[in-house]
């Protein structure tokens, strides 16, 4: 069995459940193990001694939509593709991602899921759930060949094609998504488990309005038959709320989903800042969870404030969504997001906000193995190089971590006791030639008339 020292000058661990850092200690990896935390310099096939690096256990993103965030890359910022500033869910991500995934081969979408990967690797993430069409099982493909922690979410939906008319409504026919299903149920068959286990499926029914009561009955009944995550999106639209009220007797899009038996601790709800307060009290008595990714909403001028969330007692992780893909950026965004919407500095402490993507998400998707630094856990790493001058002087790591490291200061990202990244890199391919190819794909795609119209309009 292999052995890898990794010193810190700062370590994050845990003791009595708490976060605790540690000054000047040595993570020793035994395979894929974390071995022991120790201030003496172990005796290790593998030694990586570097000053001034905070290792901390491996970053959970929860919530991430590769495929589509390269799409938008660039072309829907200062509000290009909205109409009337609203979302662009409907006129322009899911259109254009169904389309693309049409034209562009299996080789090109697994193009775009390597570039996709290295760059939730370089961001310093070692556990990705990414719901996305189930028309590109070739994440899956990229999630095992480069490494990662992967928890793919094929999309159920029921209607094939979810497109929201000029009144911003989505409307379907039909209410079974069986054949969707069968897709799930054949993508669980071939990839749940694989890669040493690195590889899983969670459920995931894409949102309130595109999913209806027999599909949403059917995706919770299923997901909770394997114990699988189950992951949606809720209250993400004002259009939304406004369409669960008129289809379902008033109710709003937590109440449906509490009216059909899916709103329990085993529901990841995404975005939710259309939610009243009585939803986050109705999500809080459930144990059901917020997936917060405040840029992607702060960018349309929409404030989705992790602090909110967190106030009325829901468990609140941070994800990254279809924007960015920067989970330190997005860490710092829902730092300060909360503090304006709260008028309270301490809102959202970096403490608090390191939990959310470590030991917190770790919890939601029932990794007691995750999240923490410890011994006896697996060996997921995120270490980060706090020597950068806009670190320097360094007085509280955590703190500097939240409002002034970004995803450049990654050093390393291990996975299962494999390292991953160095010194910022990818060990274990042609970082140019996955960009250039990735590139190559989306292009296509930003090629096609209907893409040039969604982006103009």
């Amino acid at each position: 069995m292999s052995t890898i020292a990794i010193f810190g000058s700062y370590v994050l661990t845990r003791e009595e459940g708490s976060q605790k850092v540690l000054r000047d200690h040595w993570v020793l990896i035994e395979g894929s193990r974390v071995a022991a935390i120790t201030p003496d310099r172990p005796a290790a096939d593998e030694v990586f001694d570097r000053p001034g690096r905070f290792v901390l256990p491996g970053l959970l993103n929860l919530h991430n939509h590769i495929f589509s965030e390269a799409i938008a890359r660039t072309l829907t910022e200062d509000g290009n593709g909205r109409r009337n500033n609203k979302s662009i869910v409907y006129t322009v991500l899911l259109p254009l991602s169904k389309r693309g995934a049409e034209i562009l081969s299996a080789e090109e979408r697994l193009a775009v899921g390597r570039m996709g990967m290295l760059q939730l690797l370089k961001g310093g993430a070692t556990t990705v759930m990414e719901p996305s069409r189930n028309t590109i099982p070739e994440l899956f493909d990229a999630a095992e060949e480069m490494g990662l922690r992967f928890y793919g979410a094929p999309y159920l939906f029921s209607t094939g094609d979810a497109k929201a008319g000029a009144d911003g409504v989505v409307r379907y026919a039909g209410d079974d998504g069986e054949a969707d299903m069968a897709t799930w149920n054949a993508l669980h068959q071939r990839w749940h488990g694989q890669a040493d286990g690195r590889i899983r499926l969670a459920m995931s029914p894409h949102a309130t309005d595109t999913c209806g009561p027999d599909l949403l009955r059917a995706a919770a009944a299923r997901a909770r038959e394997l114990d699988v995550p189950i992951t949606i999106h809720m209250a993400q639209s004002q259009s939304e709320v406004a369409t669960i009220a008129a289809r379902y007797d008033g109710r709003t899009p937590a109440e449906y989903l509490d009216w059909l038996g899916v709103l329990g601790d085993d529901l990841l709800a995404a975005h939710c800042h259309a939610s009243t307060d009585a939803d986050l009290k109705l999500m809080a008595a459930r144990g059901a969870a917020v997936l917060n990714c405040p840029r992607v909403f702060a960018r349309s001028g929409v404030t989705a404030a992790f602090g909110r969330f967190a106030a009325h007692g829901v468990r609140t992780v941070v994800g990254t969504d279809g924007y960015n893909m920067d989970l330190l950026g997005e860490l710092n965004a829902a730092s300060i997001i909360s503090k304006i919407a709260s008028g309270q500095a301490e809102a959202a402490s970096a403490p608090e906000l390191i939990e959310a993507v470590t030991a917190t998400a770790a919890s939601l998707i029932k990794r007691p193995d995750l999240g923490a630094l410890v011994p006896g856990a697996t060996a997921d790493l995120t270490v980060v190089d706090m020597t950068h001058p806009h670190l320097q002087p360094l007085f509280d790591p955590r703190r500097a971590l939240i409002a002034l490291a970004n995803r450049a200061n990654i050093d390393q990202v291990m996975v299962d006791g494999r390292l991953l990244i160095h010194e910022g890199h990818y060990l274990h391919g042609d970082e140019a030639a996955i960009m250039a190819a990735g590139t190559a794909a989306i292009e296509k795609i930003w090629a096609l008339p209907e893409a040039q119209a969604a982006f103009a309009g």
